[in-house]
């Protein structure tokens, strides 16, 4: 059979594309169409002359009430408010429009209930349903909504408890009085919140401390809501009830019930006296066979040996180390890099040592290991890993030659077939990840602060990139938990080059051109622009404080959400606001964020111009502080 010449494939694809996208553009046309007949309740055809209908384009033909992007593609924002709408919410037609951010359906009269639909509007940021005749409770799909920042459903007929929508960490604007709402008020994160009222509801308990940023009015018209702001003093609590006299029992039951007692107790001490045997047993025999593994890892030349596998240690001391488990593997001595203060580590000192496991992640598992001479390691293990042991090898010796301050350089490794071992020095003082969002023992995490980190760690991984560039190593995998802070408290990037990332996109592979090996371009193991736009959301985390996935919320989606609303204030951290941070800075260091986290890898800075950026703005603030009087 002849073969079909390439050019009919282009063909059918430039024939096909356009009919994909005209046929979703259709449906989304077809759905809002819809979704207006429902507002309206059945007379859509009052309102064609606002150009709602299946002959014209929301976009293109600019609809009432519709806005789209400037490309005028996608409808961003629909709406509607004071035009008297009587019907209903069609939220299953209205959520097919997928790129739509802001519904705003304020003073009609809609009536019925709140569809369990509204939470397929995954990218709606902005919601307001102010002003109807909405009634029964809250779908709990609206705490499904991870991007709300602005939610309005005040003055309604709403009933019953709210859903979990406190957990919505973005959530910044929550109004609605003039419901009737009942429950106890859930535990919103007040500290994040610039609009806040529930009153003229049928709430009621305890006002949880609202950090002084609200007033009475926002409370007020819950006749069981009590405490501050509110002048309701909460009654104290209700004592336990007091036990009921006890019947005394007659001497055949107190026998029994003796009986029971002893019974019960003896079969618990057989039980405990089988397992102290037990464990004494278990443990005499993994002594017995770690001495015997340690002796045929001693050996380099000998075949035989295994892979490396962990055991959690549920405190450091405890009986569990590094052994080896899995027979059939052969053995790797452990490879010490240049660091002169090692060069007498050993594998043995590994297996023998206990270790703590810190973390699991998508690529590994991390440990710290505290040697017989007191010395403190950090361990990494990396298991099934497509990238061969030769090249892996390669990799770390050529990072062990590129040296920066700022770089946590690899001690030394171990690499087998199966897995690998990356060995560092242990960091007390924690995660850039563990300093925002979790305890900081103290530390003063100020604007200062936060500027120093971003232009510490971009001018170090663009010394790396730079470097390395002709051998395609990027990191692979950084993000805020592989930033550590060191004896000093200077931030270093760890496991740089540990990871590698797939890339099949062309746009990106693009980017890699003067690799050496040029297999590398066909099935790249790291990119610098995916490390471009993981710095970019690190640098989100700086300057908004908050996660990066959590519980639905998307930080970059979000960041990008409220610049396009013009809110760009509200991305910012509140401890920041609170401290009087530079604010052009601060939006200075969001736009380099913005352009690190471009869709498009091309139209993405290199990490040298980002360093330059923002090392720049670092200059800038420290001028100004100098000259302050």
């Amino acid at each position: 059979m002849d073969r079909i010449p390439i050019w009919v494939f282009f063909i059918l694809i430039l024939h096909i594309l356009p009919m994909a996208n005209s046929e979703e553009e259709d449906k989304v046309k077809l759905a809002l169409v819809r979704f207006m007949d429902k507002l309206a309740q059945g007379n859509a055809q009052k309102y064609f002359n606002w150009g709602w209908n299946l002959t014209s384009d929301p976009c293109i033909d600019k609809w009432f009430g519709v806005n789209c992007d400037k490309g005028f593609n996608y409808v961003r924002r629909i709406t509607l408010e004071g035009l008297n709408l009587t019907g209903t919410l069609d939220a299953s037609s209205i959520c097919t429009a997928r790129s739509l951010y802001s519904l705003s359906l304020k003073n009609n009269n809609l009536q019925g209930l709140l569809p369990e639909d509204i939470g397929k509007c995954k990218s709606l940021t902005h919601f307001y349903i102010k002003g109807n005749k909405f009634s029964g409770d809250l779908p709990d799909s609206l705490a499904g909504l991870g991007n709300l920042i602005r939610l309005d459903i005040s003055d309604n007929d709403f009933s019953g408890e709210l859903p979990n929508i406190h957990k919505i960490s973005g959530l910044i604007s929550f109004i609605a009085q003039n419901n009737n709402l009942s429950g106890e008020i859930l535990a919103f994160d007040f500290s994040n919140l610039k609009q806040f009222n529930i009153s003229n509801n049928n709430i009621w308990g305890q006002i949880p401390d609202v950090k002084g940023r609200f007033s009475a009015d926002s409370f007020s018209g819950n006749p069981r809501l009590c405490g501050p702001p509110l002048l309701n003093v909460c009654p104290p609590p209700s004592p336990p009830p007091s036990p009921h006299k006890k019947t005394k029992k007659s001497p055949s039951e107190n026998f029994v019930v003796y009986s029971g007692y002893v019974i019960l107790g003896v079969i618990l001490l057989l039980f405990f006296t089988f397992k102290v045997v037990q464990k004494y047993k278990t443990k005499k025999e993994s002594l017995a066979v770690q001495k015997q593994k340690v002796a045929e890892y001693s050996s380099s030349d000998k075949p035989g040996g295994s892979s490396i596998e962990f055991k959690n240690a549920t405190r450091i001391g405890s009986d569990y180390s590094v052994t080896s488990v899995e027979s059939g593997m052969t053995a790797s001595t452990l490879v010490v890099l240049t660091s002169p203060e090692f060069k007498a580590l050993r594998f043995e000192d590994l297996l023998r040592a206990p270790a703590e496991l810190l973390g699991r992640g998508k690529h590994g598992s991390l440990y710290k290991v505290i040697l017989d001479s007191g010395v403190v390691l950090a361990v990494k293990r990396i298991k099934d890993w497509g990238m061969p042991k030769e090249d892996f090898q390669r990799r770390m010796h050529k990072i062990d030659q590129v040296k920066h301050p700022l770089v946590l350089p690899p001690v030394a490794f171990y690499c087998s077939q199966q897995e690998k071992l990356l060995v560092y020095e242990y960091q007390q003082n924690g995660s850039l990840f563990k300093v925002l969002h979790g305890s900081r023992n103290g530390l003063t995490f100020d604007w200062g602060s936060r500027l120093n980190v971003a232009a510490s760690i971009a001018e170090a991984l663009a010394y790396m990139h730079e470097e390395l560039q002709e051998d395609g190593i990027a990191h692979g995998n950084i993000k805020s938990s592989n930033i550590i802070f060191d004896k000093k408290m200077d931030p270093c990037i760890s496991e740089y080059g540990l990871m590698v990332v797939e890339i099949q996109d062309q746009s990106i592979l693009s980017q890699t051109k003067s690799f050496k090996n040029r297999n590398l371009t066909s099935h790249a193991y790291s990119t610098f622009k995916v490390d471009i736009y993981a710095f970019g959301v690190i640098l989100l985390e700086l300057l908004t404080g908050k996660l990066v996935q959590n519980n639905g919320f998307d930080l970059a989606n979000w960041v990008n959400s409220v610049v396009r609303e013009e809110w760009t204030v509200e991305v910012f951290d509140k401890v920041l606001i609170s401290e009087g941070a530079n604010e052009e800075r601060m939006l200075n260091l969001l736009q380099i964020a913005l352009r690190c986290i471009n869709p498009s890898p091309n139209d993405r800075p290199s990490m040298s111009e980002v360093a330059v950026m923002i090392i720049t703005l670092k200059e800038e603030e420290e001028r100004s502080i100098t000259f302050e009087p």
